[in-house]
């Protein structure tokens, strides 16, 4: 998702998909630690991404505030 997307979700969305992005990125860390193939490994890069961009758009909402 991009910034902007992401600026238009409200508050709560907005943690509920950090929580969710944050639960399935240490799933799939799990995965590939203990030596599970994981589909695309290269995606957890991407996931770390997104979830630091969410994270920026969170926080300039409570400075907005």
């Amino acid at each position: 998702m991009k910034a902007r997307e992401l600026r238009e979700l409200g508050a709560e969305e907005l943690s509920l998909r950090i929580r969710e992005k944050t639960k399935e990125l240490a799933d799939m860390r799990l995965r590939h630690k203990s030596g599970v193939v994981v589909e695309k490994p290269v995606r957890m890069r991407g996931m770390r991404r997104e979830i630091a961009r969410m994270l920026t758009v969170q926080n300039q909402q409570r400075g907005a505030k």
